[in-house]
C-alpha cells in the first residue's frame, strides 16, 4: 500500500518560514514527488517538483526564490522549505507522487492527505 504523509504545517506570520515534510512508503520504483497547494475557492496549484532521473526541477513563479524542495537524509522523505511567507501562501499543501514531474492536466497517481498552512498578516 502506498502512503504519503505530510507534516509541518501550521500558523505563521507573514515573513516567517515553515518546512513541510512528506514521508513516502510503498512507492513504485523511480516515482518522484512534487508539492501542490489549494487555497479556498481556487484551483489546485503545482508548487514544485524534482526529478533527479530526468534532471528536472519545477518551481512555480508564485514561489520562485522563496520555496525550495529537497530530499534529506531520511530515506523517502521530501521537504518543502518555505521562506518569506505571504498571506497568499495560505492553503492546504499536498505532496503527490508519479513517474515524472507531470504538469497541469495530469492527475498524479498518489496523494497525501494534506497539511494546512496559514499565514497571518
Amino acid at each position: 500500500e502506498v502512503q504519503l504523509v505530510e507534516s509541518g504545517g501550521g500558523l505563521v506570520q507573514a515573513g516567517g518560514s515553515l518546512t513541510l515534510s512528506c514521508t513516502a512508503s510503498g512507492l513504485p520504483f523511480d516515482y518522484v514527488i512534487g508539492w501542490f497547494r489549494q487555497a479556498p475557492g481556487k484551483e489546485r496549484e503545482r508548487v514544485s517538483c524534482v526529478s533527479r532521473k530526468d534532471d528536472y526541477t519545477y518551481t512555480a513563479d508564485s514561489v520562485e526564490g522563496r520555496f525550495t524542495q529537497s530530499s534529506g537524509n531520511v530515506k523517502n522523505t521530501v521537504y518543502l522549505k518555505m521562506n518569506n511567507l505571504k498571506t497568499e501562501d495560505t492553503a492546504v499543501y499536498y505532496c503527490a507522487a508519479d513517474f515524472h514531474c507531470y504538469g497541469k492536466g495530469k492527475e498524479y497517481d498518489y496523494w497525501g492527505q494534506g497539511t494546512q498552512v496559514t499565514v497571518s498578516a
